[in-house]
């Protein structure tokens, strides 16, 4: 039988969990202090960044501050990068349940991401490519769509991307997505049959395979973003539209601004870019710090433990294994991935959870646009199509017709209107033209769309163009 002293002394144990739990609460006690700096080179006018440091999580409440960063990239046109950096932030927020606890509040981050993306896309049918960070302590979010890249700079000498880019040209998974949902990948051909370009999808000749608002150029062009969130992420961020990464890789971007400042990091990024490339597109570098209090104690020092009982703590939930990048910062200890998940298809980005389908009126809402629906109206957005009975139609979270018939064109399973065309492209003295035509079946409309573009504005211009569809 234990003696007295040696009961007491079992009784006073804490167990390991108990220990952690208690060290995790200390931590989330210091917020890291985060600094920032941008620069930015303008050539078409049509990069657009958003910086708020004094968001709130609980409004009135000081406690509940983060803060976002986010660049958006427009194409033919500024349109939709203005209308996006003046809605997406609100639309985001719209779509988290009130008064959810901290931990909550993250958990329900990256599918109101999602449903933030598409409600954007919904409402402004132009064009842009936008990245959108967030940091609330100790926690990032990224979300993306398009060829923005945001990466972590780990100051250990360890460079990582926290975005997807969705270039045809490089992404075989979003080609394999586009030609299953109905779209056509190629490049521009001449006349002889020579290919010229990057891969791009048709109608359109979008070369990315992501975007908000490209609704021109087919649904399968969608704007759900991939999304990926971090805990312990200390460390630099370098957010960038694709005028900085088409002249500099991730190592090069981190090396150039390696002991700078933000601010003067930033600028430094977009000094390296164009020295090396030239202004040859806009150029948008946003640069975060993201420094613990005691900014005397090095990123790359802290104390291995910590990392260790986040691991105890934090198990990776990611649905993409392709995802090599993860396993590499999971591998060397830096920080802990929450979540990742990149798939296009609604049904699995946007949940299970019925709760967040409830408006406080008591009346269903949908989970995209959140407007209010009688029970009656909302659609399950797990119903394999709007015309047949889903095997569970009470199963939420629901959407409104609208969206439903949006899901459904995105995924292929309804014509978007637009009809695919092969667009041939003509060499010409000191030019080149390029036609391309698009119809949208049943209103028997069709759009002819030419350009003509010369070097020398002396030379006879000369046309000669064909188009099959």
């Amino acid at each position: 039988m234990a003696s007295g002293e040696e009961r007491r002394r079992h009784d006073n144990l804490v167990p390991l969990a108990a220990l952690i739990s208690r060290e995790m609460r200390t931590e989330k006690m210091e917020k890291p202090i985060v600094k920032y700096g941008h620069a930015a080179q303008s050539r078409k006018g049509e990069d657009y960044f958003l910086i708020k440091m004094d968001c709130q999580r609980l409004p009135g409440n000081l406690s509940s501050t983060f803060s976002v960063f986010a660049i958006f990239d427009g194409h033919n046109g500024n349109a939709a990068a203005i209308y996006t950096r003046e809605n997406l932030l609100n639309h985001v927020l719209g779509a988290i349940p009130r008064d959810l606890g901290r931990e909550e509040w993250l958990q329900a981050l990256p599918q109101a991401l999602v449903a933030g993306f598409v409600k954007t896309d919904k409402e402004f049918q132009s064009r842009g490519m936008e990245l959108f960070t967030l940091i609330l302590q100790w926690t990032v979010t990224v979300a993306s769509v398009g060829d923005s890249r945001c990466i972590l700079d780990a100051q250990g000498g360890a460079v990582f991307s926290l975005t997807v880019d969705h270039r045809l040209q490089e992404n075989v998974e979003e080609r394999k997505r586009v030609t299953a949902s109905g779209g056509v990948v190629g490049r521009l051909s001449t006349v002889g049959g020579v290919e010229i370009g990057p891969l791009r999808c048709w109608p359109g000749g979008l070369c990315l395979s992501r975007s908000i608002g490209d609704m021109d150029v087919g649904e399968f062009i969608v704007p759900v973003p991939f999304v990926k969130q971090l805990s312990n992420a200390g460390g630099r961020l370098i957010i960038a539209s694709d005028g900085i990464w088409d002249a500099l890789s991730s190592e090069m971007a981190a090396k150039s601004c390696h002991g700078l400042p933000a601010e003067l990091a930033a600028r430094q990024v977009v000094k390296e870019a164009l020295r090396t490339r030239g202004l040859k597109d806009d150029t948008t570098c946003i640069v975060v710090d993201i420094i613990p209090p005691n900014n005397l104690i090095p990123l790359s020092t802290l104390p291995k433990k910590q990392n260790k009982l986040r691991a105890l703590l934090f198990r990776k939930k990611s649905h993409d294994s392709a995802s090599k990048v993860s396993k590499k910062l999971s591998a060397i200890g830096i920080v802990e991935e929450l979540f990742e998940e990149g798939s296009a298809m609604l049904a699995e980005r946007l949940g299970n959870d019925n709760s967040a389908s409830q408006s406080t009126s008591g009346l269903f809402t949908c989970v995209v646009c959140q407007i209010d629906l009688a029970p009656s109206e909302g659609i399950s957005v797990h119903a394999g199509s709007i015309f047949s009975t889903s095997s569970k139609p009470w199963q939420g979270p629901f959407l409104c017709a609208d969206c439903r018939n949006k899901k459904d064109a995105m995924e292929g399973k309804r014509s978007s209107g637009l009809r695919a065309c092969n667009a041939i492209i003509f060499s010409v003295p000191r030019g080149v033209a390029i036609l391309s035509l698009s119809g949208q079946i049943g209103e028997f409309k069709s759009s002819i769309e030419f350009s003509w573009h010369h070097k020398d504005a002396g030379e006879k211009e000369q046309t000669f163009f064909k188009v099959g569809c």
